[in-house]
């Protein structure tokens, strides 16, 4: 192994083995490669302007600081996936026009409001298409329904039968341990088991596990069900707009022929090897990008430093690209 790969698997955990398994696709990658010179200038603007992590938006994500909020955010990330199409949809929420992932966590909220059993565990076990769509109803469309339908009645279905429609016990049995928890999720839940195969070996991304971790530690400020003892372990999450914005950075570069598919919004197959590649290449920038800025005496996480990318991609300016389009609920 390369020695950059290797410095930082030494110097930190992989209890969930995302960074083994994805250093293998970057080593081995033919369309995507990582810039270390890109790397380092963005280290070097992000640590000068001493750019902090966004706060917890509790203007768009319902909390009642109990359980329910628990059941919330398991609906929230079971349903965070794949927001993009054309016409996009949206949906009004006090005042404000949504769309994206904004949209979902408002539309979730708005539902909560008007009926709190929607986060209930028997409710999402036996919802139908119609009061998922009237929970999501907006403008536009809403992508994969069919299987956000389904992802919603898996959640339900295994909460009741097996944490007595409880999410908030769920979390309780990984005794504060974050990896462990999303590795729970991943083996509870198949929409949450987001692993790819590259060059016949398996590849973990664990994206939507993962980011609902962050999410409960995020939620309830550190505290009650997002007490964890070790966040630090997680990686960034592999999506569509870290990416983006990693490459609009110039710290990915596409292939000529990768590139002028993704320009042209040409979608990739899902589990190709292009999209793998780019996924991977994401988690590693993340991490070369958080030990770079770290070596300037901050102490960023990379899942701190993933929501600070995210909340650049949602920006728009000069070298800004499409992002590559691929139909999956992992993403």
């Amino acid at each position: 192994m390369k020695s950059a790969f290797a410095q930082i698997l030494n110097a930190r955990p992989d209890p969930l083995a995302v960074l083994q398994t994805t250093a293998y696709v970057v080593e081995n990658a033919r369309a995507v490669r990582i810039d270390h010179r890109a790397v380092a200038h963005a280290a070097d603007t992000l640590a000068a302007q001493h750019v902090e992590p966004p706060a917890w938006n509790y203007a768009r994500h319902y909390h009642d600081g109990a359980e329910r909020t628990v059941n919330y955010l398991f609906l929230l990330d079971t349903l965070n996936f794949c927001f993009w199409g054309k016409p996009r949809w949206k949906i009004e929420y006090r005042g404000e026009t949504l769309d994206g992932y904004w949209a979902l966590a408002a539309a979730l909220k708005r539902a909560v409001e008007k009926n709190s059993q929607v986060v209930d565990a028997a409710f999402m076990a036996r919802l139908t298409p119609q009061e998922l769509a009237d929970i999501l109803r907006g403008t536009g469309t809403t992508p994969l329904f069919v299987e956000r339908w389904r992802n919603v009645r898996e959640l339900g279905a295994t909460l009741t039968n097996c944490w007595n429609g409880n999410a908030a016990r769920f979390v309780e049995c990984a005794a504060h341990d974050a990896p462990r928890l999303a590795r729970m999720l991943a083996e509870n839940f198949a929409s949450f088991n987001d692993v790819a195969i590259y060059d016949n070996r398996p590849v973990y991304f664990f994206k939507r596990a993962q980011i609902l971790v962050s999410d409960l530690w995020g939620a309830f400020d550190h505290q009650d069900w997002g007490t964890f003892d070790n966040l630090e372990t997680l990686t960034a999450f592999a999506d569509y707009k870290l990416p983006q914005i990693l490459r609009a950075w110039g710290i990915l570069k596409y292939a000529p022929a990768l590139a002028r598919k993704v320009d042209a919004q040409i979608e990739l197959a899902a589990g190709s090897r292009a999209e793998i590649e780019i996924r991977a290449a994401t988690l590693w920038a993340v991490e070369f990008l958080r030990a770079a800025i770290n070596a300037q005496g901050r102490n960023l996480w990379s899942v701190q430093v993933d929501w600070i990318l995210w909340q650049a991609s949602q920006g728009k300016f000069a070298g800004m690209k499409p992002y590559h389009r691929v139909r999956t609920i992992y993403y």
